[in-house]
């Protein structure tokens, strides 16, 4: 992996899409009957996976859905996935992911801000949640008659998808990304990472988180092979590592989250033999003691580790980082790396202004890839993408949220999000660097913190921990020695709550709302 952008290396495809389905077709074309897609053993090779796309979007076209419209998914884990997407974006429709596991009041909200009357997908999830009005469509059409649609011409200004990520105020926003946005990156990720038409790439995280896209599009944008990821094995690291040794997998996505528990499972399966090259790890904070460890213990050349950091709207990663030994060793604690060659990457303070280097401000991103904007939300759209002048003339940023420094070599240090800095009683506390001690006791599985506040209003630093294995029965006494011994008194938990497993979202990042919940609960006293 390289850091610069390579212009040398061959990529007509890429270079001459003007859309997704462009840059599919191109590629299907160069691939023929090579894989496209592994779904618990069925292949699915390029040439029939545009045909079937081909076939879901003559459908879609028959059922009404012209150019610039929205279309639902509501699909479990499956080939059926990237058929429908496809389906969807050669119909000229930005596709809209759902989750067929979200309650119904949910779905029903999602469907309405977006304003979907066509859902591919199961028909009894829709009916169940009460929307009559919406019309479903099966991304299954053996024995259809369906006429041959003409590609339909696109360039590259439409939307491609609308991602549903969660507000402050617990309401959903729709981040809209445009088609030139997705090839921006897949132009910039091809040329830092390489991957070609032999390697075999996860598609782990659920489709209505952008790690997905990214997962999908690189696999197609180079002829490579995209291997799906059960549910089940998902959620249990164990058949998680199996799949990766079955598949032959070369490249993984991961959160910080799962990679320590498949970081566990490789460990007690004995350090199996695995063809990874590659291993993504973004979403959070990025764990260097349990990457490193991993990496020391791997049989065989082990995989080259990037860190990737990114929100929805910059299009699914904005920077990234090769991990080496000298980030391990080092004194910084989350590396993320330089910008991607299609963007502009920056620290600013509160007034917008640049802070020279070394000094904590917000993340904004500048460049093709920063979204649209949020579906219906202009106010919301307005505060969080805002125009600058800068030298080389006016730019339009996104206000990431985020803390970092920049470092002298031009790369950056992630420091957490401004709303895990809280103050207790006073002081303000970065909850992110409370985990990070909290996990390097040998008595540690994994550890959040939160804060909790009474009714009397007196605030307490709690920590959540889920215990190592071989664990005394009360180690909280020692867990507070450690981090007497470790960080400032006001970094040290005033209660330690021993839970058997963290709150996780979707997407396996912690829950911060539950852990909220939880942390504010007292145990149950034993008999």
């Amino acid at each position: 992996m390289s850091d610069a952008y390579d212009a040398t290396r061959p990529k007509p495809h890429l270079d001459a899409a003007v859309s997704l389905p462009d840059l599919f077709r191109r590629v299907a074309a160069l691939r023929g009957t090579a894989p496209a897609v592994r779904d618990e053993g069925r292949t699915l090779s390029y040439q029939e996976l545009d045909l079937l796309s081909d076939r879901l979007a003559a459908k879609l076209r028959q059922e009404g859905i012209r150019t610039g419209d929205r279309v639902g998914l509501i699909l479990h884990r499956s080939a059926e996935i990237p058929i429908s997407i496809l389906g969807a974006l050669k119909a000229g429709a930005a596709y809209v992911p759902l989750d067929p596991t979200y309650p119904a009041e949910r779905l029903r909200y999602l469907i309405e801000d977006a304003g979907l009357t066509i859902v591919i997908g199961e028909s009894d999830r829709i009916a169940s949640a009460g929307l009559t009005e919406v019309r479903v469509v099966s991304p299954d059409t053996d024995g259809e008659e369906l006429p041959p649609l003409p590609p339909i011409g696109l360039d590259g200004s439409e939307l491609a998808y609308i991602l549903y990520t969660s507000g402050s105020t617990g309401v959903p926003k729709g981040c809209m990304i445009a088609h030139h946005s997705m090839l921006e990156l897949l132009r910039s990720a091809v040329s830092v990472f390489d991957v070609d038409g032999d390697d075999r790439i996860t598609l782990f995280h659920p489709y209505i988180f952008d790690l997905s896209v990214s997962e999908f599009w690189l696999a197609m944008a180079v002829g490579a092979t995209s291997v799906v990821v059960p549910l089940k094995m998902a959620q249990s690291a164990s058949d998680f590592l199996e799949l990766l040794r079955r598949e032959g997998v070369t490249l993984a996505s991961q959160v910080p989250t799962s990679l320590r528990a498949l970081a566990y499972a490789y460990e007690e399966a004995a350090r199996p033999r695995l063809a990874l090259r590659y291993i993504l790890v973004g979403g959070e904070a990025v764990e260097l003691d349990v990457i490193a460890a991993f990496l020391d213990g791997y049989n065989g050349v082990p995989p080259t580790v990037v860190n990737v950091y990114g929100p929805t709207e910059a299009t699914c990663y904005a920077t990234c980082h090769a991990l080496t030994r000298a980030d391990f060793e080092g004194l910084v604690r989350t590396p993320i790396g330089k910008a991607l060659p299609h963007l502009v990457v920056e620290v600013r303070d509160e007034a917008l202004e640049l802070v020279p280097d070394g000094e904590v401000g917000e993340l904004v991103i500048a460049g093709p890839a920063v979204a649209v904007g949020y579906l219906g939300r202009p106010e919301l759209t307005a505060e969080r993408f805002v125009v600058l002048d800068t030298p080389a003339g006016p730019l339009r940023y996104y206000r990431t949220g985020d803390l970092a420094r920049r470092l002298p070599d031009g790369s950056f240090e992630y420091l957490g999000r401004n709303d895990q800095q809280v103050k207790v009683r006073g002081v303000r506390v970065e909850l992110g660097e409370v985990e990070a001690f909290l996990r390097a006791h040998d008595l540690v599985k994994d550890a959040a913190a939160t804060v909790v506040t009474t009714a009397a209003g007196a605030q307490f630093l709690v920590a959540c921990v889920v215990p190592a294995e071989e664990t005394e029965e009360k180690p909280q006494a020692l867990l507070r020695r450690h981090m007497l011994d470790s960080v400032p008194a006001h970094m040290v938990p005033d209660r330690y709550r021993i839970v058997p497993e963290l709150p996780l979202t979707a997407s396996g990042k912690v829950d911060r709302r539950a852990l909220q919940e939880l942390a504010a609960t007292r145990p149950a006293r034993r008999p």
